[in-house]
């Protein structure tokens, strides 16, 4: 695409030679011969220049006063190259100061100015790139993106909501895996404040220690064997945006005790480097694991989930929220069809049953591989009750009135136990004494086991004594 190059210049015969030349290397060149030209050009929209070149003292003033005052209108995403006849150390400290990209004395030579011209317009390209992922961001992860109409779903997007119009510090995504956990990080980077800021992702459980301290503190050169260049860290990476941490469950207690200095300083080492860094980082965390109950057994430091939790987020599993699935299916079901080229639309009853009475171990994400699988395998408009898959060797499946457990030795006695207790309390909407009845069992005997495994969420039913 052609892109823009405003030239603001009095003098006819430089102008002219300008605009023939950049012409001629492919820039749609837009002239004007005073600021006040300039400026009804860009604040009518008629234009948006990737680059000004501007000389500095125009017949209607100064080209820096202009460029200060027209910026809200521009925006800063093009850059500003300046010429000038009467080139002073004050004009060029104040064009930088102002974001110029650089300060050319006349006359200058076009080889030179191509130069510069051509590594602005890289600059500049890169800038709007940016903007426009930060702008594609904010429409596609909004809190409208986490879906449900469940009481647990709605009560996660008025907080999502709440959390992007605040400037937090640090935030906890709790969940099990394949929650959505970063979708949600996505929400609150896209929908808050840094949105036009990086957003930089790293697996802790990914990355050996060694490697984890050198992607996210950086390196200079000679730091250890291999470190032939210079790094940047993933937090020098994220300044002024966010850094989500994936799986921090299993960050290394010396590496919390690193980080926790980042978040109490807002200052980073790079190894082998004795100069410090200021970065303002906001910092999302997430974990299947109970980061709290961690802090209990000393596998994770007390002061560092403290300083984290500022807020939590607590994604609900998917068999908690069995209803959703009235959303999200067709919602996957209409993605994959676009992906495939398919047309599947009618999804029967028995599809229906077989999914809501799923356990979803996996969640989200084995919901989205599931409907992925039968749309790919489609051969109609009909859903394709065969591709679910759910009864097979070695996992858990649930009927209308059956439950099926491996004996594979995949699955241990005591989670059998729990599982099926579980589902039978499901199925008696957390009832205990329907529970039981529909176990065979007595109240006292199912109250301890729902203690022993930790079961929550129970009711009694008091009427007839019981």
């Amino acid at each position: 695409m052609m892109q823009t190059l405003l030239i603001i210049e009095d003098e006819k015969l430089l102008r002219s030679e300008l605009s023939r030349h950049y012409k001629k290397m492919g820039w749609e060149v837009v002239l004007a011969a005073t600021l006040k030209e300039a400026r009804e050009l860009l604040i009518s929209k008629t234009i948006d220049p990737l680059l000004v070149l501007s000389d500095m003292n125009l017949p209607d003033g100064n080209a820096l006063d202009f460029m200060e005052s027209i910026k809200k209108y521009v925006g800063n995403s093009t850059e500003w190259l300046f010429l000038t006849g009467f080139g002073n150390v004050p004009d060029s400290v104040r064009a930088l100061r102002l974001g110029a990209y650089d300060f050319l004395e006349k006359p200058c030579d076009l080889e030179r100015l191509d130069l510069v011209i051509a590594s602005a317009s890289r600059s500049a390209s890169m800038s709007r790139r940016v903007i426009e992922q930060s702008l594609q961001g904010h429409r596609r992860y909004s809190p409208e993106a986490f879906v449900g109409h469940s009481e647990k779903a709605q009560a996660v997007r008025q907080l999502l909501t709440k959390l992007t119009q605040v400037p937090f510090s640090a935030l906890i995504i709790g969940g099990e895996t394949g929650t959505g956990k970063g979708l949600i990080a996505k929400i609150l980077h896209y929908g808050g404040a840094r949105a036009m800021q990086p957003m930089i992702e790293v697996n802790c459980a990914a990355l050996p220690r060694e490697l984890l301290e050198s992607e996210l503190f950086g390196h200079e050169a000679g730091a250890f064997t291999g470190a032939t260049s210079r790094h940047r860290g993933l937090l020098e990476q994220a300044d002024g945006g966010t850094l989500f941490m994936d799986e921090l469950g299993e960050m290394p207690l010396d590496l919390q005790a690193k980080l926790l200095k980042v978040l109490e300083d807002q200052k980073i080492r790079r190894l082998g480097s004795e100069k410090e860094i200021s970065v303002d980082v906001q910092i999302i965390a997430a974990s299947n694991k109970d980061l709290e109950a961690m802090t209990k057994d000393g596998t994770f430091r007390v002061d560092f989930y403290h300083r984290l939790n500022v807020f939590q987020v607590n994604l609900p599993p998917l068999r908690e929220i069995v209803e959703d699935l009235d959303e999200l299916v067709p919602l996957f079901v209409a993605e994959y069809n676009v992906k495939a080229g398919k047309n599947v639309k009618q999804i029967s009853p028995d599809v229906w049953q077989k999914l809501k009475n799923h356990d979803w171990h996996g969640n989200v994400r084995e919901l989205r591989n599931v409907i992925e699988r039968c749309v790919l395998f489609s051969e109609s408009s009909e859903f394709p009750v065969q591709w679910l898959q759910f009864v097979t060797n070695g996992k858990v499946s649930i009927d209308n009135t059956h439950i099926h457990l491996p004996l594979d030795g995949s699955m241990a006695l005591d989670d059998m136990d729990k599982f099926i207790i579980q589902t039978a309390l499901k199925r008696a909407n957390n009832n205990l004494v329907a529970a039981a009845r529909m176990l065979g069992t007595t109240r006292e005997t199912l109250r301890y086991r729902v203690k022993k495994y930790l079961l929550t969420h129970i009711r009694v039913d008091t009427r007839n004594g019981i």
